[in-house]
Formats: structure tokens, sequence, C-alpha cells
């Protein structure tokens, strides 16, 4: 008997503009957004490829990081998630679904602009999974402003350290843990290849980024360790509302795409699996870009 596989047309799968998406308050949080962001949490089938790894996810409570939590667990992974005390809703809900696949999940609530508190997420993972394999560097700051006089030094300090900074104070942490095979991945953006004029400070960061993900992978090389970064458009996540578009922005975002709507955390949780599985053993110092036909180079 033959099985034709489904085909799902990409231009209609998720919601397309016009939302009615209102701003939100930072941090963001997903369980407020409309429509509500699919995270891959009735959707994502593991199959086995993370089984006994141990990953540390940043940001991990919405958006991308959760839909890449939820593919590790599903994927037999043991998953530590930090984020923000304010996100501790969204948190709980995905520590539920960790910990529903039957492997050790860890909530880790802090500010990673701290450097003690960045480096002490991977000592805590280290502690509660006996070490650690995978690290997801996600956790991001967005901010629009119309212009380069509407840039706080704060808020461009703020920018880097969550986005740069936290990346390299976690990054050099865990390579002291991670032995060959293991696997770092950070999320860079469209933003690094077609910045937008709204967004200099967080265009910035993500081009720095990608360099950083370059540099770490030849030089981890001879070690097994394999540095990679995925590339998102214009996705629907807790970021866009609070703050990271201007509100009038909000009910037609993602349009702009070749396939007329945002992605949706959902679609990037393989991708994270694949980098981190040993499915990507020669893959190493790649950017996958995810941009719904946004080119990048």
């Amino acid at each position: 008997m033959t099985v034709t596989p489904e085909l799902i047309d990409p231009t209609t799968r998720y919601p397309q503009p016009e939302f009615d998406q209102g701003a939100q308050p930072g941090p963001g949080q997903a369980w407020g957004m409309d429509p509500t962001p699919d995270h891959g949490e009735e959707s994502y089938r593991g199959s086995g490829k993370l089984t006994g790894r141990r990953a540390l996810v940043t940001g991990g409570d919405s958006g991308i990081g959760r839909a890449a939590a939820i593919a590790f667990a599903r994927e037999g992974a043991d998953v530590a998630i930090s984020y923000l005390p304010e996100e501790q809703q969204d948190a709980d809900a995905v520590i539920a679904l960790i910990e529903k696949e039957g492997v050790k999940a860890l909530a880790l609530p802090g500010d990673i602009t701290d450097e003690a508190f960045a480096t002490s997420l991977v000592t805590k993972t280290v502690e509660a999974f006996g070490g650690i394999d995978v690290l997801v560097n996600n956790a991001g700051k967005q901010q629009a402003r119309e212009s380069i006089l509407d840039i706080s030094s704060e808020q461009f300090d703020e920018t880097f350290k969550t986005n740069v900074y936290a990346m390299f104070w976690i990054t050099k942490e865990a390579v002291k843990h991670l032995p060959a095979g293991s696997s770092i991945i950070n999320t860079t953006s469209v933003q690094a290849y077609q910045p937008s004029p709204t967004l200099v400070d967080y265009a910035s960061t993500k081009a720095t980024i990608n360099a950083f993900t370059k540099a770490l992978a030849a030089q981890l090389a001879e070690k097994g360790i394999r540095v990679n970064a995925v590339a998102p458009g214009p996705v629907w996540t807790p970021l866009q509302p609070a703050g990271g578009q201007p509100e009038s922005a909000l009910p037609t975002f993602g349009g702009q795409t070749p396939l007329g709507r945002p992605g949706q955390p959902a679609e990037y949780g393989a991708a994270y699996v694949y980098l981190a599985s040993n499915d990507s053993s020669y893959t190493t110092g790649s950017t996958l870009s995810i941009t719904g036909g946004m080119p990048t180079p």
C-alpha cells in the first residue's frame, strides 16, 4: 500500500497578517499574544536523536528557545532553560513539557547581563545533569528606535550585554566542560544581513554573533566541538510586541517575506536538533538561515 506524504502549503500553514496584537510591556509573555505562538507543543515528534544528551538553552521560556527546549526533550535530552524572573509563567509551562517527556528539567531564572549569573548557568547545569554537551545561546534583547539619537547608552549597553557579552561569558565557561562531540548553537538573525533602520544596535549584535560563531568554530574544531548558528527571519515571539517592533508594525509583521507571514517558533525546533545531533557531525562554522525566503549571503 502506497502512502502519500502530506504536503503542507507554507504560505497558509500559520496565521497571516493582519494581526490584532498590540504592544506588551517588556520582556513580553507568550501566553498574552494574539495569535498564540506555536512552539511545537502539539506537533513536534521526537525519534531519540538526543538521547542521553545534556542541554542548556538561554531564553528557553518562549520563542525559538522554547521550541528548541521542547524539541530537545522529545529527542531524549535533559534540558536546562534560563529566563528572566518576570517570565516565570512561560517558563513553568516549558518545564512541565520537558518533564512530561521523562527527562530532567532545570529552571534557571536570572539576568544573564550579570557575568556571575551567566557563568553560573553552566555550573548549575553540570551539577544537575552530570555534564553539558549542548549549549544554545538564544536569549536576546531587541528594542526598535526610529533614530540613533533615541538609542541611549543604557540600551546600547544592555543589548550588547544580553546578546553578545552573555554569549561570550556562558560559552567561555561551557568550553571547560564540553567533551568532543558537543555542539554550540548561537541564534543570530536575518538582521545581520538585512539590517532594519530601526534596529541599529540589535542588528550590530547579530552580525557580531556571526563572526563569533565562525571564529570559535575554527578554534574548537580540533577539540571535536562544533559551533554553528541559526539565522531566523521575522518570527512571532514576545520579542516583537515587547518593543522589538514599533506598535504600528505589529499588524503586518512578517508580511514582507516571500512566504507572506512571520515564522512560528515551531518551524525552528528541528534546525536546533539537527545542529545538536550527530546528523550534523560534518557541519561547523555554518549559519542555517530560516527566513521565510528573505535572502542571506
